[in-house]
């Protein structure tokens, strides 16, 4: 499941990436050795970089999420989305931070815990709003953005800083994507694809600015 997100976001991007991430996926004890916070049942674990020669990863996913999924693994995507958007999403969502670190890494260029988090939202509506592209898309994607992006809740223990910084990545994805439906509207596959890949390629602030303007 982990590989056919990976290879699934990098289709509708237009990237690869040698690094696959099943093969960084670490345990509950080396996630905690490595600074997991424990709350979460996905995390992506970076050491290393600003400046440094190599960047370390691993990443963090929660057994019971796992076993959550395994039930899905042999069949058609279409049926975690009905079953456990909510687990696939979660999954996707790590493999998401993973492969845009490793994309961004391999660039020589830094980013943000708000543009990684904005763009892991916009990853989750694109890889499941495409895995249903075709008759129905239009009101599949209405569903698809009230659930990502309106019914939401954070967890309590959130700092004010972490609050603030998931609520703002929720407004600037939600921005975007809503500006992406018109495509989705009018079945056109390829300007979708072409606003998805342009908006990924930008960087820091410009990605930022990309996601909100037109609020």
């Amino acid at each position: 499941m982990i590989g056919r997100i990976q290879e699934h976001l990098e289709a509708i991007y237009g990237i690869t990436c040698e690094a696959r991430a099943e093969t960084f996926v670490v345990d509950r004890e080396a996630a905690v050795q490595l600074g997991s916070t424990g709350r979460a049942e996905e995390e992506l674990l970076v050491a290393g970089g600003a400046g440094e020669e190599e960047l370390e990863l691993a990443l963090y996913l929660a057994p019971s999420l796992l076993d959550r999924l395994k039930p899905y693994e042999a069949g058609p995507v279409g049926h975690i989305l009905d079953g456990d958007l909510d687990g696939y999403c979660q999954l996707a969502e790590g493999v998401s931070h993973f492969l845009y670190v490793a994309h961004t890494a391999a660039h020589g260029r830094a980013l943000s815990l708000l543009e990684l988090e904005a763009q892991a939202e916009v990853d989750k509506f694109a890889v499941c709003l495409l895995h249903r592209w075709g008759e129905g898309v239009k009101a599949w994607s209405e569903e698809l953005r009230r659930r990502l992006f309106e019914r939401v809740s954070y967890r309590p223990r959130l700092s004010t800083q972490e609050r603030w910084r998931y609520e703002e990545a929720n407004r600037l994805s939600r921005s975007f994507c809503t500006r992406l439906m018109g495509h989705v509207a009018g079945r056109r596959l390829d300007r979708l694809l072409s606003d998805l890949r342009y908006a990924y390629r930008l960087g820091a602030e410009a990605k930022l600015r990309h996601f909100s303007s037109g609020m």
